[in-house]
C-alpha cells in the first residue's frame, strides 16, 4: 500500500522534485524491527511505542499517540533518578488489551561519582491501554532495597500534532501553528490550529498532581520506604478539552470496559486449538490482531487495514480480510459491504479517482485530506475494490444464507456490476484497466501499488490502461457471485446472462493471459495489449476465483511451487528468474503472507492440498521466529538458511489486518472447510492437516441456526474428523 515516489511518467522521484509527488512515499530512513515497537489500538486512535513504553520523537520516527489520522502526542519518555531505566520485559497480553513494561533502575551516581544507587533495587511497571480515544497508563514503582530511597519520576511529553503523511514523511510547504500551553495543578493541554481552521487539543492529566507539572515535563519526587510501592495514574486525551482529572478509579473502569469490549467482539468467532502449542500462539495473535484493528462503523465491526500507516479504512484490504475469515466470523463481511456500500462514489470526481458505482480505496481524516493536500480523504483509486464488493457479497450469501441483508445491499451491488461495465473496461475488449483521472492519482491501482510493480520481460515499466491479471479473476468471480445472488432472488434470466458472462471472460482471460513458455499467465496487459510476460504471485488469483480452466492449474501451481518462486517461506511476489526481482523490495520479489493464503485457497480449490499445506507450512515456520508470533505485511524474499529466520522488511505494517488473517485461511483452505446455512451443513472436503499439525479442534463453528464443534485429527495421509458437540440440527460430512 505505500507507494514509491515517482514523476508523472512513473518514473523514481529524486529528492529535488515536489513534495506531491513524494506524499505518497513511506521512507525507509530506520528500521521498525530495530525498535520491535509496541502497538495499541482502539476505535480511532492506535499507538506506537518502544520496547520501555516510551514515544521517542525524531525523524523517521512513527512512535506516539494518534487519533483520526493525526498525531496528539509525538513524544514520551519517562526516566529515574534522572536516567531511563533498563528494560526487564515488554508484553502484550494475549488479547492486545494491555502494554506492560517492566522496568529498574540501572547503576546511579552521585555527582562526585560514587555508587548512589545499585541496579536493580527499584522496579517499575508501567501498565498503558486505550479507550474512547484516551490512553491510560499506571506507573507503579516498588522499592526492594532495605533502605529508604529518595525517587524522582520526570515524565517528557510533546505534541507536534502532525498530519500522519508528514509522519511517513511529506514536506509541507505551510502548516499550522501550536497554541501557548495551558498548565493546571494536575493537567497541561497543548493545543494546535491547522490550516483547516480546526483547533486539535491533547490533555494530559495526572493523579496525584506531580510535584512539578509544565508545558512539556511532569516531575514526581517522594521517599519510598523499604517493600513500598507509590502508582500514579496518567489520563491523555485526544481532543478531550475539558478538564477531568484521573484516579484511579477511572483507570479501572476503563480497563474493564476496554477487556470487555474485547471479549465480546472476540466471541462472536470460532476457536482453534490444536495439538502445536505454537501456532495455538500464532492462531491466538491472529484473531487478538485481527479484534484490535476492528472499528465499529455504524454499519457493523470494519477491520482497519494496518498499524502504522493504514490504521484507517481501506476497500480492498478489509474486503480480502473479510473473505478470508467469513469462516470464522461472518459478522465481519456484513460490517464491511455495509459500510463500503455506505461509502460508494455517486459521482464523477476526478480528483479522487471517483466514479459511479466505484468502491472506496482509502479514507482519511486528517488535516492534510481535508485541505485536498492529499487526494485521500474519499479516494476511490483501486480497481479491484469494486469486483471484490460484488464477489463479498456473494461469499456472504453463501456462508449465512442471509438474503435480507443481500437484499438490501442490492442496488449498492447493482451499481458495481455497472461501474465494471461502463467505466472498469475503459477500451470495450472485455478486461478490466485502471488509468489514474489526474497526475495526483495512484499510478498503479492494484493491490501491487508500487510504481514499478507493472513491466515487462526486459524490465521496462508498463504503460496504462493496465489490464492487470488478477483483476479479470475478481471480476469473473463477481459475475458468478452475483450469479448467485440474482438466482436466489428467483431472477433466472438475469443470473443466466451473468454466468455467460463469466465464462465468456473465462476463454478470453485464457487466451489473452496464458503463456505456456512462460507457464502461468502474464502479469498484465498494458495500454498496446502486449502481455507483460513475467512470473508472479498475481496468477495465484486466477486459481482463487476459479477462471484458470482445470488443465491451466496444473502448470499455475508447479510454476508457483517452483524454487524460482516459492523460496520455503512462501511465494515471492514475482520470480527470483524476472529483470525486476529483489527480495527486499516491495512488490518485486518479497512474500506476502495475505497473497500466499490466497493462493493457497485457490491451489486448494483446484485440488492441490499438498501444495496448499507446503505454503502453511512455510509461513508457520516464519512465525515461529517473528516477535509475538505475529506475521507482518510482508517480510523479504530471501530463501531460509540454516537454523536463521526470515529477513525482514524495514518499514512493513505490523499488525496488518489481512497479514494477521492469512493463517485462518490457510487452515480452511487444509481442511476444506466450507458451509451449507440452508441445510445446516457443515463440510469438509478432503481435508488435509500439514506436517506440523496432528489435531485441529474448532469450537463453535456455526452454520444456519446452529453450531458445533469439531476435532480433525490426521496421521500421515488419513485424516479422522469427530463432532465433539452439536447444537441444533448441524450435520457434518466428510469426503475423501
Amino acid at each position: 500500500m505505500s507507494i514509491a515516489p515517482t514523476d508523472s511518467n512513473g518514473t523514481p522521484a529524486t529528492s529535488t522534485q515536489s513534495s506531491s509527488v513524494a506524499q505518497f512515499f513511506i521512507p525507509a530512513t530506520a528500521s521498525m524491527q530495530e525498535r520491535r515497537p509496541r502497538t495499541l489500538k482502539h476505535g480511532d486512535t492506535f499507538a506506537v511505542f518502544d520496547h520501555n513504553g516510551d514515544a521517542l520523537s525524531g525523524p523517521g520516527s512513527p512512535e506516539g499517540l494518534f487519533h483520526l489520522d493525526t498525531r496528539f502526542l509525538s513524544h514520551l519518555s519517562l526516566k529515574l533518578n534522572g536516567q531511563r531505566p533498563m528494560l526487564l520485559s515488554s508484553t502484550l497480553r494475549d488479547d492486545n488489551a494491555t502494554l506492560t513494561c517492566d522496568l529498574t533502575n540501572p547503576d546511579l551516581f552521585d555527582d562526585k561519582g560514587k555508587l548512589a544507587l545499585t541496579h536493580d533495587l527499584i522496579h517499575l511497571r508501567r501498565t498503558r491501554f486505550l479507550w474512547n480515544s484516551r490512553c491510560y497508563e499506571r506507573i507503579t514503582a516498588k522499592n526492594y532495597d532495605e533502605r529508604l530511597q529518595q525517587v524522582r519520576i520526570e515524565i517528557a511529553f510533546e505534541a507536534d500534532f502532525a498530519d500522519l503523511f508528514e509522519v511517513r514523511g511529506t514536506v509541507r510547504a505551510r502548516k499550522g501553528h501550536c497554541l501557548p500551553a495551558v498548565v493546571e495543578a494536575d493537567s497541561t493541554l497543548l493545543s494546535y490550529l491547522g490550516l483547516d481552521e480546526r483547533k486539535r487539543s491533547t490533555r494530559l492529566s495526572f493523579d496525584p498532581a506531580p510535584s512539578r507539572l509544565g508545558s512539556n515535563l511532569a516531575v514526581y519526587d517522594f521517599h519510598l520506604a523499604p517493600h513500598e510501592t507509590r502508582s500514579l495514574f496518567i489520563e491523555i486525551g485526544c481532543d478531550q478539552t475539558e478538564a477531568r482529572s484521573p484516579n484511579h478509579l477511572s483507570f479501572f473502569l476503563a480497563l474493564r470496559d476496554a477487556r470487555r469490549a474485547l471479549r465480546s467482539s472476540c466471541s462472536r468467532a470460532a476457536s482453534i486449538a490444536t495439538s502445536n502449542e505454537i501456532f495455538n500462539e500464532v492462531a491466538r495473535r491472529s484473531i487478538s490482531d485481527l479484534y484490535m484493528l476492528m472499528t465499529d462503523k455504524p454499519e457493523g465491526p470494519y477491520p482497519y487495514a494496518g498499524i502504522p500507516w493504514f490504521s484507517t479504512v481501506f476497500g480492498r484490504d478489509a474486503l480480502i480480510t473479510a473473505l478470508e475469515t467469513l469462516w470464522l466470523d461472518p459478522q465481519i463481511a456484513r460490517g464491511v459491504l455495509g459500510h463500503l456500500a455506505a461509502n460508494q462514489a455517486t459521482e464523477f470526481n476526478p480528483a479522487s479517482d471517483a466514479e459511479p458505482g466505484k468502491i472506496l480505496h482509502e479514507m482519511r481524516y486528517g488535516e492534510m485530506a481535508e485541505l485536498g493536500e492529499v487526494p485521500f480523504r474519499r479516494y476511490y483509486g483501486s480497481i479491484d475494490s469494486t469486483p471484490l464488493f460484488a464477489m463479498l457479497a456473494g461469499e456472504y450469501l453463501k456462508r449465512t444464507g442471509d438474503l435480507a441483508a443481500i437484499e438490501r445491499l442490492l442496488p449498492h451491488i447493482e451499481a458495481a456490476l455497472t461501474w465494471i461495465d461502463e467505466h472498469g473496461d475503459r477500451d470495450g475488449d472485455g478486461f478490466v484497466e485502471y488509468g489514474r483521472l489526474t497526475e495526483e492519482g495512484l499510478i498503479n491501482q492494484a493491490w501491487k501499488d508500487s510504481y514499478d510493480s507493472v513491466f515487462h520481460a526486459d524490465g521496462t515499466l508498463a504503460k496504462g490502461p493496465i489490464a492487470i491479471a488478477e483483476v479479470q479473476a475478481y471480476v469473473y468471480g463477481a459475475w458468478q457471485a452475483a450469479a448467485e445472488i440474482f438466482r436466489r432472488l428467483a431472477r433466472p434470466e438475469r443470473a443466466a446472462k451473468l454466468l455467460a458472462r463469466a465464462e465468456g471472460l473465462r476463454r478470453a482471460f485464457d487466451i489473452s493471459f496464458f503463456d505456456e513458455e512462460l507457464g502461468t499467465y502474464v502479469l498484465a496487459l498494458d495500454g498496446d495489449k502486449r502481455p507483460c510476460r513475467v512470473r508472479s504471485s498475481n496468477a495465484g488469483h486466477a486459481l482463487f476465483t476459479g477462471i484458470a480452466y482445470p488443465e491451466r492449474a496444473a502448470m499455475v501451481a508447479r510454476t508457483l511451487m517452483s524454487a524460482s518462486s516459492f523460496c520455503g517461506w512462501g511465494i515471492r511476489t514475482i520470480a527470483s528468474s524476472e529483470p525486476r526481482y529483489n527480495p527486499m523490495s516491495y512488490h518485486n520479489g518479497s512474500i506476502w503472507p495475505h497473497d500466499n493464503a490466497m493462493i493457497a485457497s485457490g491451489l486448494a480449490r483446484y485440488g492441490y492440498r499438498g501444495e496448499a499445506a507446503r505454503i502453511f507450512a512455510g509461513l508457520f515456520a516464519a512465525s515461529t521466529y517473528i516477535d509475538l508470533r505475529r506475521l507482518p505485511e510482508l517480510f523479504c524474499g530471501m530463501s531460509p538458511q540454516r537454523a536463521q529466520g526470515p529477513t525482514f522488511y524495514p518499514v512493513a505494517c505490523s499488525p496488518q489486518a489481512w497479514a494477521a488473517a492469512a493463517p485462518l485461511l490457510l487452515l480452511q483452505s487444509c481442511l476444506g472447510l466450507d458451509f451449507e446455512p440452508n441445510g445446516q451443513l457443515i463440510s469438509l472436503n478432503e481435508p488435509r492437516l500439514p506436517g506440523f499439525l496432528n489435531e485441529v479442534i474448532l469450537g463453535r463453528l456455526q452454520v444456519g441456526k446452529g453450531s458445533a464443534d469439531v476435532a480433525i485429527r490426521g496421521s500421515g495421509q488419513q485424516v479422522v474428523v469427530e463432532v465433539i458437540d452439536r447444537r441444533g440440527e448441524v450435520r457434518v460430512l466428510t469426503t475423501t
